[in-house]
């Protein structure tokens, strides 16, 4: 195991109001990174995440995977008594966050106004679908909602063309959890260096239209976007592209420079399919590159997923085998790097513990 250093949070105090996904994720992070975390849940169910999905126990393996590091602490921010409580708590923190809608807090007479006034270093981040103001500051959504307004969802889509839905929350994760992550930390330092805090703003919706690059390319460059699952990294060209292999699973080639094609091309024992690339002029969803697409597919669906992990493991030409998650918990990448490990839950006995994804070195 690498050696333990102090973590850069450390002193770091953090009143985590939000529920769900993106605000514990946030939080979460925080906590990774030595910041105390008191997560603050209402007297009645408390964390809609507590139930939801499959419960062993008590609580469900979504909870345990967004909450790791935390202290719990439950108020009923309506009664006086625990609203006085976190108004005390208020004046020591660093930061707090919230992801109600927006005017929640203003009525339960913690806005920001009040927080500030407590609190003059005080970060306070409000994570929301739509942000803070705005025609749809009101309105209830979820991760397809927002991903959907944001232009990204179109452009993901399965055989039939229709939009596919990633087991990977987008507008959640990055566009709230990351967000809000990156918002605060630049809050803090700016509170640390001028001594005045700061309202993050963070619109789920917004974040996402903000990283939805390629697409926003396509429209400056052609006056619209390209079509979904024919642009250069959704399917668009041979060299970036998922293969069934003898056994139904896949692999995934993202051979996207020449050099790497080639390899592949070798590997594969066709090397006249080497000047069949993008950089040489195929164009990016054009039928030459339907149809070497095509080719490939008759190539991999030949052997099985274990025999082409072992032909393309010696050759560095970013061809990879297309794992299920249990396959990558025991994974070398992952168990050499220390990501994963089993831990014990007082209710819920063992599980599987994915680790802080950022390391800090001395």
């Amino acid at each position: 195991m690498p050696t333990a250093i102090a973590l850069p949070l450390q002193g770091i105090k953090v009143l985590d109001l939000t529920r769900l996904l993106p605000g514990p994720v946030a939080s979460m992070h925080l906590a990774d990174m030595g910041a105390e975390v008191i997560k603050i849940e209402d007297t009645g169910i408390g964390d809609y995440a507590r139930t939801m999905g499959h419960v062993r126990n008590e609580v469900s393996q979504f909870f345990l995977a967004v909450n790791r590091g935390k202290h719990m602490l439950k108020l009923d921010l309506k009664n006086p008594a625990d609203h006085a409580r976190f108004l005390d708590m208020v004046d020591s923190a660093d930061v707090v966050i919230e992801s109600f809608r927006p005017g929640v807090m203003a009525k339960l007479g913690l806005g920001w106004p009040v927080l500030k006034q407590r609190n003059p270093k005080l970060v306070m981040c409000a994570i929301s679908g739509y942000g803070a103001n705005g025609p749809f500051a009101h309105l209830a959504g979820h991760d397809i909602n927002y991903i959907g307004y944001a232009g990204m969802l179109e452009q993901n889509v399965g055989p039939d063309g229709v939009p596919a839905l990633a087991n990977l929350q987008v507008g959640d994760l990055l566009g709230g959890a990351q967000a809000a992550l990156q918002g605060i930390l630049a809050a803090l330092i700016g509170s640390k260096m001028t001594g005045q805090g700061r309202f993050v703003d963070i619109s789920m919706t917004d974040n996402v239209f903000a990283h939805n690059i390629m697409p926003m390319v396509a429209v400056n460059n052609f006056g619209t976007t390209v079509t979904p699952g024919r642009d250069l990294l959704t399917g668009g060209v041979a060299c970036y592209n998922v293969y069934r292999t003898s056994d139904q699973r896949f692999m995934a080639v993202g051979a996207l420079e020449l050099k790497f094609w080639e390899l592949c091309c070798d590997t594969l024992s066709r090397p006249d399919l080497k000047s069949r690339h993008w950089s040489l002029g195929e164009p990016v969803g054009g039928s030459e590159a339907i149809s070497t697409k095509a080719e490939l597919d008759a190539i991999f669906a030949q052997k099985t997923l274990a025999q082409w992990t072992e032909i393309f493991a010696p050759v560095d030409c970013c061809v990879t085998p297309v794992l299920r998650a249990d396959e990558a918990l025991a994974h070398d990448l992952f168990v050499q790097r220390h990501m994963v490990h089993r831990a014990e839950h007082q209710t819920e006995g063992a599980y599987w513990q994915i680790a802080p994804a950022v390391k800090f070195h001395a």
